[in-house]
């Protein structure tokens, strides 16, 4: 807690980089100061979902520091784009009088051309092995970034924002980390090339201890973790791959309408594909033409690594027997669904050569073939 003589306090978790800090530090580019030891726990749910539940709006709730391991960072300068630089110098020079003349069409080029810079942290674990890597705004000052004992989401990459309105939904995550020793450094990312600002420091993650049924072999657990999560992240990826499929026959279905130099016995390979893509579907997502008519379905590949994934990941219990029996069985089903997409997807291609042989309108996926004559 610190006090003011304006008779107001503010409460800090930990304020000891305030207390430790030196003037002469303050002149380096970047710094990373100590890090204190992060305990590692599964926060609790008390209303069932996160927020206020369904206890209404005027309902207080307050929310409290997640479980993570807090860095606590400094940088002397904001790092600026070429754009913000010229900016500045222009200001500079109205400010004083100064005449300056408006950039080249080169200058223009490469400004536009010049990606964001941002700060990025690398934490690795005792063996040097990369666990997660965090981005940062390069913005000057004494900043904090945490990390949640994660490991990076193994689902397709989304590019979307999280939608929170909707409480049964959750953001996808990586499973948990071991407790144990983990470094961090402090790198700037400028002109596209990654610099490292800041050593590898030193910091330690350790478990509470307060688990109801804590996994006695944590690394079997850990072993675990990383073969479900790789099944998860193949899994998620083929569906992906699937959809984009889907898309592209829809729009080769509209090609065949509008090109006549196609044959329309091309509509039967087509319909065919798309038999194949739905069940599919159904062995990776379900049957869901039967359930939403409140019929039971069998597990769904998808199904049955979610149910793992969301029972396993947010707890610190050793997985199950049938958390086990059901990784063997999802990985079986999978193997089959993943070499029916290949198949699939090898016809697709011939079929989209067939459509570019008779020049036929852009479809998603397809380079046309330009002859130059």
């Amino acid at each position: 807690m610190l006090g003011t003589f304006g008779r107001g306090f503010y409460v800090l978790d930990d304020y000891t980089p305030l207390r430790t800090i030196k003037k002469e530090e303050l002149e380096k580019v970047a710094l990373l100061f100590p890090i204190k030891d992060a305990w590692m726990f599964v926060e609790s749910v008390p209303l069932g979902v996160r927020g206020k539940g369904f206890q209404g709006e005027s309902f207080y709730t307050a929310s409290n520091p997640k479980p993570a391991a807090v860095f606590t960072y400094y940088l002397k300068e904001d790092i600026k784009t070429i754009k913000e630089k010229r900016r500045e110098t222009e200001k500079e020079k109205t400010k004083n009088k100064v005449m300056f003349y408006y950039p080249s069409k080169d200058s223009i080029r490469l400004e536009d051309a010049q990606p964001a810079p941002h700060l990025l942290f690398v934490i690795t674990d005792e063996n040097g092995n990369e666990v997660r890597r965090l981005k940062a705004a390069a913005k000057k000052g004494l900043n904090r970034i945490s990390w949640d004992f994660r490991y990076a989401s193994f689902a397709p990459v989304d590019l979307g924002s999280f939608d929170e309105s909707f409480v049964f939904n959750s953001q996808e995550t990586g499973y948990t980390a071991l407790p144990g020793n983990y470094k961090v450094s402090l790198s700037k990312f400028e002109d596209g090339n990654y610099t490292e600002l800041v050593a590898p420091q030193n910091f330690k993650v350790k478990a509470l201890n307060a688990s109801s049924l804590p996994a006695e072999d944590k690394k079997a657990l850990d072993a675990f973790g990383k073969k479900i999560a790789e099944l998860r992240r193949v899994s998620t990826a083929t569906d992906a791959y699937r959809s984009e499929m889907i898309e592209k026959i829809k729009y080769i279905k509209q090609a065949i309408l509008v090109n006549p130099k196609l044959s329309l016995s091309i509509s039967e390979s087509i319909h065919e594909l798309e038999k194949r893509l739905n069940q599919v579907n159904i062995k990776l997502n379900g049957d869901a033409s039967i359930a939403r008519r409140e019929f039971e379905t069998l597990p769904s590949v998808n199904g049955r690594i979610g149910n793992i994934v969301g029972g396993l990941w947010s707890t610190t219990s050793a997985p199950t027997q049938t958390y086990i029996n059901s990784y063997e069985i999802a990985k079986k089903q999978f193997s089959q669904v993943y070499q029916e997409i290949k198949s699939i997807s090898i016809e697709l291609q011939k079929l989209e050569q067939t459509l570019e042989m008779q020049q036929t309108q852009f479809t998603p996926g397809r380079l046309p073939i330009w002859k130059m004559d």
